[in-house]
C-alpha cells in the first residue's frame, strides 16, 4: 500500500503567519494554484481511496488533486490541524508577547507546548493514529490512498509510522501543498518521499 499525504495549499492566514488550527480558512488564489500543480504532479497516480480533513483548505486541496477521478472523498475531522485554542488567529510573535514563558524559537515545535483551550501533541497523535487505521482498512492491499491534511497531523503521522526518534531526526517543516509518501511493505512503513513540492503549472 502507498500512502500519499499532502499538506493543503496556502491560505491568507498562512501568508500572514497566523495559527489556523480548527479555524476554517479557505485556500487563497496562490493556494489553489499550488494544489493544481500538485494535481499535475500526481496526475498518473492510481488513487483508490481518498480522505481529507473536513476543513475547507484541506478538502478543497483534495478535490483539486483528485480532479476527474471517480474516487469518493471521505471527510474525517480526525485529520484536522492541531487545535490551537486561544492562539488561533494570532502570529507567533503575538502569542509570545501574551505568554512570555514560551521559547520564542519553538514556533515549529508543537510537541513542546499545549495552547490554552487547545490540545497536546500526544492527543493529536492519537486521533491521527485512528484516522490512519480507517484509511488502511478501506484501501485494498497494494493500492494507493490519498490523504489531504495539515502540518501538525503530518508531524504526528511521522511519529506514528516511523517512531519518535526517527521522526525527530528528519527536522522537517512541512510547506503548503507538499507531498509526503509512505509505503507499507514487509509488515512495516517506509518513508519514500518527504515534503516534495510540485513545479508551478503554466497559466
Amino acid at each position: 500500500m502507498d500512502l500519499l499525504c499532502v499538506r493543503h495549499g496556502r491560505t491568507e492566514w498562512n501568508a500572514r503567519k497566523r495559527f489556523q488550527g480548527h479555524t476554517d480558512i479557505p485556500l487563497d488564489d496562490e493556494g489553489r494554484a499550488q494544489a493544481q500543480a500538485l494535481a499535475a504532479l500526481l496526475r498518473d497516480e492510481p488513487i483508490a481511496t481518498a480522505a481529507a480533513s473536513d476543513l475547507l483548505r484541506a478538502a478543497e486541496t483534495a478535490r483539486i488533486v483528485l480532479g476527474a477521478r471517480d474516487v469518493p472523498l471521505r471527510l474525517d475531522p480526525d485529520w484536522r490541524e492541531m487545535r490551537f485554542g486561544a492562539w488561533e488567529g494570532l502570529t507567533w510573535d503575538e502569542i509570545v508577547s501574551l505568554t512570555p514563558e514560551l521559547d520564542p524559537g519553538s514556533d515549529a515545535s508543537p510537541k513542546t507546548y499545549t495552547p490554552q483551550g487547545g490540545e497536546s501533541f500526544e492527543q493529536l497523535a492519537e486521533r491521527v493514529r485512528g484516522a490512519l487505521q480507517r484509511v488502511v482498512a478501506e484501501t485494498p492491499a497494494g493500492a494507493t490512498a490519498l490523504v489531504a491534511t495539515h502540518a501538525g497531523p503530518l508531524h504526528a503521522l511521522l511519529r506514528v509510522l516511523l517512531g519518535e526518534q526517527s521522526a525527530e531526526a528528519l527536522k522537517v517543516r512541512f510547506v503548503p501543498a507538499s507531498l509526503t509518501r509512505f509505503r507499507h511493505e514487509d509488515g512495516g512503513w517506509r518513508l519514500v518521499r518527504l515534503n516534495q513540492t510540485a513545479p508551478p503549472v503554466a497559466r
